[in-house]
Formats: C-alpha cells, structure tokens, sequence
C-alpha cells in the first residue's frame, strides 16, 4: 500500500506572487532508491509512483481521494504567513525613528 502526504506549497521564493499556493498537493513516498547509472551518471529509479502529483482544492477533498483508493496519507498542516508592516522608502530617512541609524 502506498503512503503519501499531503501539504499546501509554501511561495516561491524567488517570486513575489502567491500563486499556486491556495492548493493541496498529493504525492507519494518513495518506496526504492534512486540509483546511478553506470554508462551516463544519470539517476534512475523504478518507482513511477515518484512522478504523481496531485492538486485538489481543498484539504477535505485530499484527504477523501487518499481515504477512498486506500493511501496512508499523513497531513502537514501549512506554517502561518509573517504579515510584514508596510513601510516606505523614505521612513529610513524620518528624525524620529526608534532605532538609530547605521551604516
């Protein structure tokens, strides 16, 4: 039987949208190793199960698609999001900032 987990992406972090973040993913555990091959140096694996990659809306539907075709899914739950404070260019330069400036 195969095992799985189920997250929500984390942001890109060389991109500043937060697209493709709002959905559940499925994929599967690796049941082998990857192995080199001998001639190119390139790796291999026998374990096609490495390739899927499923999306679903919701975390409910993940969990009922991995329940219904008998998956040992396990959940991660997705981390909060740090909301930074807006602050503009010119609040570097303000004579009233709390913390002294340095170079």
């Amino acid at each position: 039987m195969p095992s799985a987990r189920i997250f929500q992406p984390s942001k890109d972090a060389s991109q500043s949208g937060t697209a493709r973040t709002k959905v559940w993913v499925l994929e599967f555990d690796r049941t082998s190793p990857r192995e080199a091959d001998p001639l190119m140096g390139w790796t291999a694996s026998s374990d096609m199960l490495q390739q899927v990659r499923l999306e679903f809306d919701t975390r409910e539907e993940a969990v009922a698609y991995a329940a219904r075709e008998g998956i040992a899914a396990r959940v991660e739950e997705p981390h909060k999001v740090a909301l930074r404070k807006g602050l503009s260019y010119s609040d570097n330069f303000k004579f009233n900032r709390t913390a002294p400036w340095t170079h």
